[in-house]
């Protein structure tokens, strides 16, 4: 795969036969690839390998070329080695991580997913004051049908709006709600206004002759204004659109995309679905992120697909049993409301149209039922792999990683190198401060961290920005606790896993965030003392075991027996059982969805594999007695694999039989409740203590009972 690597002006410090010896490959290096030296990238192009270019400002140059290039048959893969790295005042010493940069960039492509189609016919519906949405409409007509849900009159309307021709639909009423995505979204309101759009001829008769001013140019009455003086209804006697006695009607419309001018947004989620666009509207044309939102919608007419960034197994999900919920990490960490319980059938359902790919479902679920599906998780360990073992092969030492978004997070990086070029008061990107993007920067979580580390990595940084709800800040910050806290109870000494919170513009937040990473930069917490040569799969439980087993293996210090973890978000633990109450009914192993909780199949017992518990609670919801308590931790011994008893009783034996049948202490605590029942006294109460077999035995031999076929 051939790489052209190009410094413009000679503003890096490249040393293209260090990179050269790093991709094993001869590097030549350009100055100006994208106009005079454009005949190597066209020759490049023919060789059928795909080609790598190191250069992202003039992707469109290089597309451009290539399409007009005869015999064209490799794939152009660009990479950002300059803002991420050559434009540094630590640009000199960069050349370990542009190498690994340059590395991962030859890397395949993501294997493909299935897809989430829509289908757009171009239906828009805007809502908001009608003067505004009449001025918006007239700039999307051409291209969208056109519906207006006219939420009153603007307070400085502009001069001819509304319009007084009826140039698109109109409605309008109360209670309007919203659901779906691009495509399929569907509107419900209350038709309960006294004045018929549909029979309303805007002769404005009623306007004028409302004596509350109760009536605008939206041609819907003011129930606030209004003191029922009913002129308006005399004026309107030929068109007849006027009747306050008519019964409020439930409307239904479906609608392929929203543009929401209202005060308040029908949908105030984070991430809304595809197709819908709340705009505050109140500067009219100049509102900010208006014009951006009507180039978006006139776009939207067709059909689009997306990945399905998501991959769920139902048997490991902890969710919920016997309509007993558990686990709830991944329905509450949602910011696009795509994930809701289905407890009665044991799992979650993830709605593929509204989700929006961040992954934070997958990164918060402690069992790997959710997985991350583009890329995978393996692919993301293959890129791991790739940079640490190439930046360390180039003699790069102490390598942090810095994970961010495709967005805001690369706008960000790539400002901070430019402010460094341009001779700005910030450094840049330090030498050993590898920026990786990713989709979003929930999507990584404890598995890909914590393997991070084992493979070479000092420090995991994830960048966030204003981008990232709420939720997923508190998400991360959680997930990292607990990846801190194993590494130092392992003797890892120093911070391994940081937020780095900053802005995407603005000199003060550059300062900030450079500082952020000078001080990431000259860090030294304690790593492994050897590199870890396992791959990362799929299935984030291995990719734990496989990443703790190394990690436990070169700790700088003797390992204690148990790491004690926050409790919140921990995916380790132990359980206690309190034996005085414990009755040994079992109800928890069946509720357990990770085969942690066992039963004995010859003797009363009840058995623990640490190892498997994913602290989701089912087992202390579920237990009638509340004899279980969950103790967040890693257990550092042996014992963590290994079956142990929670507690055991002696069995109770048949009175009759002498067969086993229950345990001592379920049975007695069965005999003391029933003890005053008038059902269960004498021989009933005997029959108590015997087992099935027996219980029916003695219910047909015993004279004194009344049995069925003595009933006439």
């Amino acid at each position: 795969m051939p790489t052209l690597i190009c410094d413009c002006n000679q503003t890096m410090p490249l040393q293209p036969p260090t990179l050269g010896a790093a991709l094993n490959e001869k590097l030549t290096l350009h100055s100006a690839l994208c106009r005079r030296e454009i005949g190597s990238f066209q020759k490049a192009m023919t060789t059928g390998d795909d080609v790598v270019v190191a250069c992202t400002q003039e992707k469109r140059v290089f597309a451009e070329v290539a399409s007009q290039t005869e015999g064209v048959t490799s794939v152009i893969k660009f990479v950002n080695i300059r803002e991420t790295g050559g434009w540094s005042k630590d640009g000199a010493s960069a050349s370990p991580k542009i190498a690994a940069l340059l590395a991962a960039s030859h890397l395949p492509d993501a294997e493909p997913v299935a897809t989430v189609t829509y289908k757009s016919s171009g239906r828009l519906l805007i809502v908001g004051p009608l003067d505004r949405a009449e001025q918006i409409a007239a700039l999307v007509a051409d291209t969208l049908d056109v519906t207006i849900f006219a939420q009153g009159v603007s307070a400085q309307p502009q001069q001819g709006f509304p319009a007084q021709e009826r140039k698109y639909p109109v409605i309008s009423g109360e209670q309007l709600s919203l659901t779906g995505w691009l495509g399929a979204f569907e509107a419900s309101w209350q038709k309960s206004n006294a004045i018929d759009l549909d029979l309303c001829t805007r002769c404005n008769a009623c306007v004028t002759a409302c004596p509350e001013g109760a009536i605008d140019l939206s041609y819907q009455v003011n129930a606030d204004k209004c003191t029922a003086h009913r002129d308006c209804v005399a004026v309107c006697k030929v068109a007849g659109a006027i009747d306050f006695t008519r019964e409020p009607q439930k409307v239904t419309e479906k609608f392929d995309t929203v543009l929401d001018l209202g005060a308040s947004p029908l949908i105030g989620l984070h991430a809304p679905p595809q197709g819908y666009f709340a705009v505050n509207a109140s500067a009219g044309l100049a509102s900010p992120g208006l014009l951006p939102a009507v180039m978006k919608l006139r776009e939207l007419v067709g059909e689009f697909e997306k990945p399905k960034f998501f991959a769920y197994k139902q048997k490991l999900c902890a969710h919920s049993r016997n309509e007993t919920v558990g686990c709830n990490a991944c329905v509450d960490i949602c910011s696009a409301q795509a994930i809701r319980s289905e407890k009665s059938r044991q799992q979650i359902v993830v709605n593929p149209n509204l989700c929006v790919g961040c992954g934070a479902c997958t990164t918060v679920c402690p069992t790997g039922a959710l997985t991350y599906a583009y890329p995978r998780a393996s692919e993301q360990g293959v890129r791991l792999k790739t940079l640490l073992s190439t930046y360390t092969k180039v003699g790069g030492t102490h390598p942090v990683l810095l994970l961010h978004s495709q967005t805001q997070g690369q706008q960000t990086v790539e400002a901070l190198g430019r402010a460094a070029q341009l001779n700005k008061t910030v450094r840049g990107v330090p030498a050993n401060v590898i920026p990786q993007p990713l989709w979003h920067t929930a999507s990584a979580g404890i598995d890909l961290w914590l393997s991070a580390i084992a493979l070479g990595a000092s420090q995991v940084a994830v960048l966030v920005t204003d981008e990232e709800a709420p939720a997923y800040l508190e998400g991360l910050a959680d997930q990292m606790n607990v990846a801190q806290a194993l590494l130092t109870g392992m003797g890892y000494a120093g911070v391994h896993f940081q937020l780095v919170r900053a802005s995407a513009s603005g000199d003060e937040p550059l300062k900030t965030l450079d500082a952020a990473l000078q001080a990431l930069s000259r860090a030294r917490p304690a790593v492994p003392s050897a590199t870890a040569r396992f791959a990362v799969v799929q299935e984030k439980r291995s990719t734990l075991d496989m990443a703790l087993d190394h990690l436990m293996s070169h700790a700088p210090a003797p390992l204690p027996e148990a790491v004690a973890l926050p409790a919140k978000g921990s995916p380790f633990g132990n359980l206690k059982v309190n034996a005085d109450t414990c009755t040994l009914c079992l109800s928890c192993v069946s509720a357990c969805p990770a085969s942690a909780l066992q039963d004995n199949p010859d003797r009363p017992q009840l058995r623990f594999i640490e190892k498997n518990c994913v602290q989701c609670g089912l087992c202390a919801s579920t237990c009638p007695e509340n004899a279980i308590t969950l103790e967040p931790r890693l257990l550092l011994t042996p014992q963590r694999k290994e079956a142990r008893v929670l507690n055991e009783s002696q069995p109770y034996q048949c009175i009759r039989c002498s067969k086993p049948f229950g345990t001592l202490k379920a049975i007695e605590s069965m005999l003391g409740k029933l003890a005053g029942h008038a059902m269960f006294q004498g021989a009933a109460a005997d029959r108590l203590k015997m087992c099935g077999d027996c219980r029916v035995i003695d219910l047909y031999s015993a004279e004194n009972e009344t049995k069925i076929t003595d009933i006439r």
